[in-house]
This record gives structure tokens, C-alpha cells and sequence, in this order.
């Protein structure tokens, strides 16, 4: 062993010279088994190997509790090989050593201290050192592992509930803290369990020095943060999740990084990770750096950050955020801030190719796992596969059909039937896609109210147009999406420093929005003609989308076998409609599997006593027909008995 100072061992670490080369070639993807810290033994001797990209540097040494966060007396060596790759070994410190690393700049005099890029696990924020730490844990999901093939399947049903989890639940009378990665191993997946959704998705959950920022703002791409607990409680988290049956996805933020001196900017005293020009490089909305994709080791980093949370953390899906701003160079830019591609064009064709890259990745390692892309643009084939010059996302998030939808649930029923077209143009499109349709955290905050308080008309009336909008949502074509407190009615928009308004729940109108809720996703998951080609256009027929006059809309959910389809009826005036006819293909009794306005879930009692006999009166193209009670502001679901 050859030390430096006695302190320090240069030659041992676990990066090797085909590393290197995959690394500068930029299809180096498991960065994470390479560079960092990691406990290892070195002839005889425990201790810590470090190694850290940083080509820029005249000098890196690791500082931290061991030594009395001494600047000088640790440095790495240089790898040879022009990988800019800095390393070494440490004797005699292990799991739960602090440290960081201290940069010596070749440009300009820069010095500072940096969190290490690869750490697993750093101290809790507003603290901003890594921890040497391993990803070792006893996981007991092999059933759901075995399975989740069919679980993430685009046949598959999918109500994904999603959550932050510093707000989900607090303990008021313990500082209102926020519950710890274990105790919501027991309290989140019993009620999502209880509640029928298939998925979570987390907000990012990836260390971030601002808490207000709720993850976006990512400066620990390999480790949970640590408010709530350590990696391996994040992992039980997870392991609870999948023995329930409940599937994982993270938020992901591939596309900025904040601008904290301590995480990615500058840090070797130049432009690593972001672009150098602020015309490329800086984020006008968000106020961050943004990731230079075309630059090999970048994209290695990111890709390996993606593969990390599948292989480590057994995640089935990842969310990438913002991909709109990814796509386009003029993204939230005035003509004159941003610089055209290499054709003169707007395409970001780096960042085009990088996600890409990033897919096809992700699905050779992981088969069985979903991406999904929250793109907000007209963008086609975003989940395309790359063979038909798609993206290669699995999905992607509809945010046409949430903007186009709160429009027309917000305007007085009065005026609805003026706005038909923002209800029913989704439906032109809906198969150009693999859609998510989504109701996110992006729609109850920054003043815009809780998705309650959107709807019109008196209290009676919001809790009747919040049920009829999940009813709508839930017959519609795509797999769906909720953010968390929507279920319980809540009255204020969301408070990340607070918990979910639990309290409303022993109010009669809450409890009856929380059991639809609960019965929806129940009678989803069950009626395969509901989520089984959510894709495909043999999975809609239209009965009626052009009664607009009446505010009513009425289709077919199909599957394979025609027993199973089932007939959606949907009124959006709070006038019940007596005698409203509808035709239908088969002949016989039609169940009435769901009515919002049921009393149990605190409607007026409209109906149609459970079900209905057809009537040999022609209808809508068909020689049968129902004659149907629609309920005020209802939704009803229908399947042949």
C-alpha cells in the first residue's frame, strides 16, 4: 500500500480502464457501482475507496468528520487516463463517515467544498455533507418482481395516486413533523391499499437542499432524501408497497439542477454538468442550471441515476419531469435568448437524442418498468417507440385533456353546453398517445385552489361535479393519475408544510366524495373493458358526443369479449333528465354499476333502481335502447347482465 502522507492510498479503486473508456464514450451506465464512496478492505486494511469526476481540477481532497474537516490533509490522485476521474483509499473510516470533497479549480482561484455526486446517503438538510453508506437490503418482493410484468403492462389497469411525502400525514402533536419512510410503510400503504389504487408516484424523493422546491430541485441523484430516514427505510418503504400490490414511480428531474454551491454547479470550477452559456445553461422559470446532454459524461451520470432507482431501490416507473423544456431551446425564452441548433431550428437535438437514449436504455435493462413523460406540447410520438421515430416513452401525460376539462368543469352549468367541445376534443386525439391523464400537484397550487373549490355552484354542487369529474376522468380513455387530497375534498389548496385535511372526513359530503373515490378505482381495477385498451381505438365507441344542448354525453368502453363492454352515461347540468334515451347493442337487463348521485356518496337519489330493461326502440344506430333517469351532475356506468 502506498500512502500519501500517511493518510491516503492512490491506485486502489474500483474504476478501471474500460470504465473509463465507457465513461468518456458516454455509455458507461452503472456509475454507481464505479465512483463515490464505498466500504471495501485493502490488503488487510478497512477503510473507504473515493473516486470523482473532476477534470478540471489542479487539486481534490476528502474532507470530513474523520478529519476534523481538514481542507488539505486527504488529497485523491488523478487518474492517468485523461477521464479527469480523481480517487483513492482511506484506511480505518467506514459506513457513516461524513465528508465532502474540497476543489482546488484550475480556473480562476476557485475553491469549495462539494457533496460527493454519487453519494447513497448525505445529511439531513439544511446540513449538506455525503455519508459513506451502502445499498444493502433483505427484500422480501420477489412475488411482486415475478409479476409486475403484468402489473405495468399498457393492458393493465393503472390509478396511480400521487404524494409528497413531507405532507401526506403529519404528527401535529410531535412539532407537526413529517412522518418517517417507516411509519409510512404502515399508514400510506394500508390506505392506499384500502383506497384501490394500483400505483404511487412520489414527488422526487431525491436529496434536495430546499424542502419548498418538493424534490425538483435535485441535488442527489443516488440517494433518497434523508428527512425522512435512511436509504435502507426508504427501500422498506418500497418493499411494503410491493408486497400490497402497489407499484412505485419516481419522480425523476433530468432536465435542471439547482444553483446551491455545495451540489453540481461549477464543480470544478467550470461548467461541468450545465451548459456554459446562460442562453443554454440557465433555467429563466426555475432559476437552475440546466444539464449539458450532449456532453458523454453528463449523459452517463443521468442514465446511471435512472438505472440506479430500478436496480437498487426495485422502482417500477419513473416520471420525467419536464420534458417540454427539454425539447425546445426557446423554451420559456424571448427571441434573442436562445441559441438555434446546429439546422437553424428550435429542437434541442441533443437533449432529443439523450432521452432517447435514456429509453431505450431503461427498457433493455428493465422490461417490465414504465416511462412516462410529463411533455405539455403538441410533440409527436413522445410514446412512440424509437423504430417508428418516437421518443420511446411507455406514456405520457395528458395535460391537454386537464387544461381542456378543469376549463369546462369550472364554467356554470349554464354556459357548459357553449364549451362542449373542450369536454369532447380530447377524445379526437386520445390514441395518438399512451396517455396518463393526470390531475397533479401542478393544479392546486401557487393560487390556484383545490380542484374542490374549481367547481361551481353551492357546496352541494362542487361535491356533485368533483364525483361526476373522477367519474368522467375514470371512463375516459388512459390510465389515470391523482394527487393526493382530492379524494378527501379538501376545501384549501395544497400546503406543503402541512398535513392533508384528514379532519374533513367526519363531514357527510367528504366521506361521501372519499367512498366514491374508493369505488371507482374498485369498479376500474374489476371491468376490464375499463383499462384494457385504453390505447387502441376498438377500446371507444361513441353512443352520443354531440348533445351538447343537454349537456350530455354517453359511449362505450370495450374489451375482447362482449359481455364485458360497458355503456357510460354522463350529465353535466344539475337538471335531472327523466326519460333519456340511449341506445345500446345488446338487448336484455343493464346493470347499474355506479351512480355518483347515490345517497351513500351524498347525492340526491337519482337513478334507475339498479338497472334497466331495453326497450325494442332504435336509438343512436341501434335497434335497442335504455330509457334512462340521468342524475344531476352524474355519471352512470352500465353493463349487460
Amino acid at each position: 500500500m502506498k500512502f500519501n502522507n500517511g493518510n491516503i492510498v492512490h491506485g486502489v479503486t474500483r474504476f478501471t480502464d474500460q470504465d473509463s473508456y465507457l465513461f468518456k464514450e458516454g455509455t458507461h451506465f452503472r456509475l454507481y457501482d464505479k465512483l463515490g464512496s464505498c466500504p471495501m478492505t485493502v490488503d488487510g486494511k478497512e477503510g473507504v475507496s473515493f473516486a470523482v469526476w473532476a477534470p478540471n481540477a489542479e487539486r481534490v481532497c476528502v474532507m470530513g468528520d474523520f478529519n476534523g474537516w481538514n481542507k488539505g490533509s486527504h488529497p485523491l490522485g488523478v487518474r492517468w487516463d485523461s477521464s479527469g476521474i480523481w480517487e483513492g483509499f482511506i484506511p480505518g473510516i467506514g459506513k457513516g463517515t461524513a465528508y465532502k470533497y474540497y476543489v482546488e479549480s484550475k480556473e480562476n482561484g476557485y475553491r469549495e467544498d462539494k457533496k460527493d455526486p454519487f453519494a447513497f446517503y448525505n445529511e439531513i438538510p439544511p446540513k449538506t455533507a455525503s455519508i459513506v453508506w451502502d445499498t444493502e437490503y433483505p427484500w422480501k418482493d420477489s412475488k411482486w418482481m415475478e409479476e409486475r410484468h403484468t402489473r405495468n403492462s399498457l393492458q393493465s389497469p393503472m390509478s396511480i395516486y400521487e404524494v409528497h411525502l413531507g405532507s401526506w400525514r403529519r404528527v401535529p402533536e410531535d412539532s407537526n413533523r413529517s412522518l418517517t419512510y417507516s411509519e409510512l410503510a404502515d399508514q400510506l400503504v394500508d390506505y392506499v391499499k384500502e383506497m384501490g389504487y394500483t400505483h404511487v408516484e412520489l414527488l422526487p424523493i431525491t436529496e434536495h437542499p430546499f424542502y419548498g422546491s418538493w424534490g425538483y430541485q435535485t441535488v442527489g441523484y443516488f440517494s433518497p432524501t434523508s428527512r425522512y430516514g435512511s436509504p435502507q427505510d426508504f427501500m422498506y418503504l418500497i418493499d411494503r408497497l410491493h408486497q400490497n400490490n402497489i407499484g412505485v414511480i419516481l419522480d425523476w428531474v433530468p432536465s435542471h439542477f439547482p444553483s446551491d454551491v455545495h451540489g453540481l454547479f461549477k464543480f470544478d470550477g467550470t461548467h461541468l454538468y450545465e451548459h456554459a452559456d446562460p442562453k443554454k445553461g440557465f433555467h429563466p422559470d426555475w432559476k437552475s442550471y440546466i444539464f449539458d446532454h450532449g456532453r458523454n459524461e453528463v449523459k452517463a451520470f443521468l442514465i446511471s441515476s435512472a438505472l440506479f432507482w430500478f436496480d437498487k431501490y426495485h422502482i417500477d416507473g419513473i416520471r420525467v419531469d419536464a420534458v417540454a423544456s427539454m425539447l425546445y431551446l426557446d423554451y420559456s425564452r424571448e427571441a434573442g435568448q436562445w441559441i438555434p441548433n446546429r439546422f437553424g431550428g428550435r429542437e434541442n437535438l441533443e437533449s432529443i437524442e439523450f432521452l432517447k437514449i435514456l429509453n431505450s436504455v431503461v427498457y433493455k435493462e428493465f422490461s417490465d418498468v414504465q416511462m412516462i413523460a410529463e411533455e405539455s406540447t403538441a410533440w409527436q410520438g413522445v410514446s412512440r417507440p424509437l423504430y417508428e421515430g418516437g421518443l420511446g416513452f411507455g406514456m405520457k401525460w395528458n395535460m391537454g385533456w386537464m387544461h381542456d376539462t378543469l376549463v369546462y368543469f369550472s364554467k356554470n352549468p349554464i354556459y357548459r353546453k357553449y364549451h362542449h367541445s373542450d369536454l369532447t376534443f380530447s377524445f379526437l386525439y386520445t390514441f395518438t398517445e399512451n396517455f396518463v391523464l393526470s390531475l397533479s400537484h401542478d393544479e392546486v397550487v401557487h393560487g390556484k385552489g383545490s380542484l374542490l373549490e374549481k367547481m361551481p355552484g353551492d357546496d352541494w354542487q362542487k361535491f356533485a361535479n368533483m364525483r361526476l369529474l373522477l367519474g368522467y376522468m375514470f371512463a375516459h380513455p388512459g390510465k389515470k393519475l391523482l394527487f393526493m387530497g382530492a379524494e378527501l375534498g379538501q376545501w384549501a389548496e395544497w400546503n406543503h408544510d402541512q398535513s392533508l385535511e384528514w379532519h374533513l372526513l367526519q363531514y357527510a359530503p367528504h366521506q361521501g366524495l372519499h367512498q366514491w373515490m374508493k369505488d371507482l378505482n374498485h369498479v376500474y381495477r374489476e371491468e376490464k373493458a375499463l383499462y384494457a385498451h385504453d390505447f387502441e381505438p376498438r377500446g371507444l365507441q361513441w353512443i352520443d358526443g354531440s348533445d351538447w344542448q343537454q349537456g350530455v354525453i354517453s359511449f362505450m368502453r370495450h374489451n375482447e369479449k362482449p359481455e364485458e363492454k360497458i355503456v357510460v352515461v354522463c350529465n353535466f347540468t344539475p337538471q335531472t333528465r327523466n326519460g333519456y334515451r340511449v341506445g345500446v347493442p345488446d338487448e336484455g337487463h343493464w346493470k347499474e354499476l355506479v351512480n355518483s348521485d347515490s345517497k351513500s356518496y351524498g347525492g340526491s337519489g337519482q337513478g334507475n333502481m339498479g338497472g334497466k330493461e331495453t326497450e325494442h326502440i332504435g336509438a343512436h344506430g341501434f335497434a335497442q335502447s335504455l330509457s334512462l333517469t340521468l342524475p344531476p351532475l352524474g355519471v352512470l356506468f352500465f353493463k349487460k347482465t
